[in-house]
């Protein structure tokens, strides 16, 4: 982990209104499929219109190289990144803009178009972050609200994965975690510390994305 890059001590309690249905893994076979089942996952749920989502990492090369990748949505998925070099304008611009999607996505019955809305803005948006770059709770910066959060890389510990929710995701949003071989007996760790129960996502995942419909 880039020493820049790394987590903020800070650790917040885990909030009793997260729903522990809304809370899933999905299995990856080897490392080298991890980001084709990333683009294949945001190439579904991003055609969503206006979709607010979030993608959590550890490291700033994990970043850049998420976004690269994400380039290839860009026709229905807007992808901006939070990392530890962004300005404050810039840092505040993206948030602003990921909560005007989130406030659309509400606002319009979750999907739906609005008449005369500009192509940009009919995108579904993704934020891809670091753990060290999360919005900084209980100063100015709100949560962020994201109706989906991927955990791209699992979190080795249930600090990490709470505090991931807690900055980024509403009550009614869903946890997906990218998992690979042996990253399971972390996932069953990360199960017995926090009181969730994380389930599958079977390969074709479209009855949990309705999820976000509900």
């Amino acid at each position: 982990m880039d020493a820049s890059e790394s987590p903020l001590s800070t650790s917040p309690s885990p909030s009793p209104s997260f729903s522990p249905q809304r809370h899933f893994y999905l299995a990856v076979d080897r490392l080298q499929f991890k980001m084709e089942t990333l683009l294949g996952l945001l190439g579904m749920a991003g055609r969503r219109p206006s979709l607010p989502m979030i993608v959590c990492c550890s490291t700033r090369d994990e970043l850049d190289t998420i976004c690269s990748n994400l380039s290839s949505l860009s026709t229905f998925v807007s992808v901006s990144p939070l990392y530890s070099d962004l300005s404050e304008v810039d840092r505040a611009e993206v948030l602003d803009k990921f909560r005007q999607a989130t406030m659309r996505w509400n606002s319009l019955g979750r999907g739906e178009v609005a008449d005369g809305e500009a192509d940009e803005e009919r995108k579904s948006h993704v934020v891809i972050v670091t753990d060290a770059c999360l919005p900084l709770l209980g100063s100015v910066e709100a949560p962020l609200c994201a109706c989906m959060l991927i955990n791209y890389e699992l979190p080795t510990k249930k600090e990490t994965y709470m505090r991931r929710m807690t900055a980024c995701l509403s009550t009614d949003g869903i946890v997906i975690s990218m998992v690979v071989g042996g990253e399971v007996v972390i996932l069953k760790n990360l199960e017995e510390s926090s009181g969730l129960v994380i389930a599958e996502m079977p390969i074709n995942s479209g009855p949990q994305i309705q999820f976000l419909n509900d």
